[in-house]
């Protein structure tokens, strides 16, 4: 019985040697589709497959006998009419795969798969579903992927996935997994993270009804899934999913296999995410065992680059340094001084620097890491350099040079632009110009970055994620310095529903956009909702948090003189938005006293 496993491309979350970081490896790669195949391939082993599958049958060709480059049989095939050969189909698919084989291109070979289509289609035999035809329109969808049409890739997948029947055994199952698999790869290219991952989803049960719940190939699935739901910032569905990979291969794989240790490295990317950094450590080490004994020394050394970057989390700085200069030592030895792997060890060690107060190491650290960014070395990808770029941009920030922060990050947009697959990549360095945009006081390009990146986002299914709402709250604040405050105040509620759902009313960022919420009602006149919400404000931190954070002062302050004015005429400029206006703004012409804001917008 044939298997049903997913053959698309190594996974969207990288865990390899050339990462930069534990936190940059969340970003999405060059997708494949899906093809019937039922062979397993451990990542390291995956390699791009045809547009065509290679189960595609060849029968004789119409044209058969003659010496001609194009003889009349062959044109014939242009012919509506001669669609009803049952022989076509499979003749014109062979087309296909051989036409993207020989690098004609992948137009002719789309059509000659089109064609391949309806021939399968006129010839099923009626009341009977045609696997040849799911086989041929997954063909249809990649080449359409190929040429970077993935819109239109998705009704033929669409109607791909509806011709199998699953109860006829494992075949149709195997076609109906493949369909939902290469469906939920597509829209991930379009960023559509919520649909791909209701796709992987309907894969998976139907693999699972096939095969049962622990088979390794299901471990595969699973494993795939839980990747796709850490893209997305689902840190809690992927853990378990993880945990069922980790217990799938615990029963059918070796001690120490490199199907555990790719397993480990996933957990620990999650357990770093939550903040549980000594679950993330002990993880990576254990893959770091099984790499060791698989003689795995690249790999080995990724995953001290990771643990380097948990040391670093828990300020333990000479182990730290210590994982990054064993890292450092075998990408130079194995890769060469120039390979972006050393690049990225370099990022790291400027990023220790900096937090250590070596200011002049980590600044030399990071012109090295440019050095090689400027002139990489074949095989290096723009997301690659455009990862590194949006780190030390990080730490040029950092050294308080968002002028010189801000360039970076343009090259990183200038390298991923047009890049498929990168929607929500490219957001997070929008949200990132924003930032620095507003830091230097150019707030109507600061408010247009925000939107774009929150459009993007919209679009890729993380409207519900955390950071949305950190970068709803920040472009709130860039219409506040251009007094355009009723769209702040929408933009701040939505942010203030999303925070509260995702962080808890008692997050530092959540009471953030409380503050500015109860501001900008002030603003507008809406004095009650604003006393409402400062009111709340002050009971979370009294009965939950305390009273020593600064911010209760401010708070109790504002809200004794809303309620002084509350039920009067008012005046004058309200005094709460006078927290959030910049006194160096054009339109501002008094000096106003304000309160220095963090990064992302929130107070601190």
């Amino acid at each position: 019985m044939p298997g049903l496993v997913s053959v698309k491309t190594p996974p969207r979350i990288i865990i390899s040697d050339d990462n930069h970081s534990q936190s940059s490896q969340i970003r999405p790669t060059p997708e494949r589709s899906d093809s019937i195949n039922p062979k397993i391939t451990s990542p390291a082993q995956r390699r791009p497959p045809s547009p065509s599958p290679s189960s595609s049958r060849a029968k004789p060709s119409p044209d058969r006998g003659s010496g001609k480059k194009k003889s009349p049989e062959k044109q014939s095939l242009l012919d509506e009419s001669s669609l009803d050969n049952p022989d076509l189909g499979p003749f014109l698919l062979k087309l296909a795969r051989d036409t993207i084989a020989s690098g004609d291109g992948p137009s002719k070979a789309l059509d000659y798969a089109l064609r391949a289509s309806k021939s399968f289609e006129r010839c099923a035999v009626e009341g009977e579903p045609s696997l040849d035809l799911a086989m041929c329109l997954h063909v249809v969808a990649a080449i359409y992927c190929s040429l970077g049409r993935f819109e239109e890739a998705i009704p033929v997948l669409d109607r791909a996935i509806k011709v199998p029947e699953i109860s006829r055994g494992a075949d149709h199952a195997l076609a109906a997994f493949s369909g939902y698999m290469q469906l939920g790869d597509t829209h991930s290219m379009l960023g559509q993270l919520d649909r791909s991952i209701e796709c992987y989803k309907e894969g998976l049960k139907i693999q699972m009804e096939a095969l049962g719940d622990t088979d390794p190939r299901v471990a595969e699935t699973c494993r795939y899934l839980a990747e796709a739901h850490v893209q997305a910032m689902q840190f809690d569905e992927a853990d378990t999913l993880c945990k069922r990979t980790l217990e799938i291969h615990r029963v059918h794989s070796a001690p120490a296999s490199l199907e555990e240790a790719a397993d480990r490295r996933l957990m620990a990317l999650i357990c770093e995410a939550k903040g549980d950094y000594e679950s993330a450590l002990e993880h990576l080490v254990l893959a770091s065992m099984a790499m060791i004994a698989n003689g795995q020394d690249n790999e080995v050394a990724a995953i001290d680059l990771s643990i380097g970057n948990i040391y670093l989390s828990l300020s333990r700085f000479d182990e730290a340094v210590f994982s990054y200069q064993k890292a450092l030592t075998v990408f130079k030895s194995s890769k060469g001084d120039n390979h972006p792997s050393v690049a990225s060890v370099f990022v790291r060690l400027a990023d220790l620097y900096y937090k250590t107060g070596k200011l002049r190491e980590s600044r030399s650290y990071c012109e090295n890491a440019l050095r090689i960014y400027a002139k990489p070395v074949p095989g290096t990808t723009p997301e690659d350099i455009a990862s590194g770029m949006t780190e030390i941009s990080a730490i040029y920030e950092s050294f308080n040079e968002p002028e010189e922060a801000l360039k970076l990050l343009q090259k990183s947009m200038k390298l991923l632009e047009d890049k498929p697959g990168q929607q929500s990549t490219i957001a997070g360095v929008e949200a990132r110009m924003g930032v620095m945009f507003y830091m230097v006081g150019r707030y109507e390009e600061a408010r247009g970055a925000f939107e774009s990146a929150v459009a993007k986002l919209r679009a890729s299914g993380e409207r519900k994620s955390a950071f949305f709402g950190v970068v709803l709250n920040q472009m709130g604040l860039a219409c506040v310095q251009l007094f355009k405050i009723d769209e702040a105040a929408e933009l701040f509620e939505e942010a203030r529903e999303i925070l509260e759902q995702e962080c808890g009313p008692c997050h530092q960022d959540t009471l953030g956009v409380y503050s500015n919420l109860a501001a900008t009602y002030d603003a507008l006149g809406r004095v009650d909702d604003a006393i409402e919400i400062l009111e709340y404000v002050l009971k979370l931190r009294e009965e939950k948090l305390g009273t020593a954070n600064p911010d209760f002062d401010d708070e109790k302050k504002r809200l004794a003189e809303l309620l002084k004015e509350a039920g009067r005429s008012r005046t004058k400029k309200a005094k709460s938005l006078e927290n959030l206006i910049d006194p160096n703004s054009k339109r501002t012409k008094k000096e106003t006293s304000s309160k220095k804001w963090s990064a992302f917008g929130f107070r601190n």
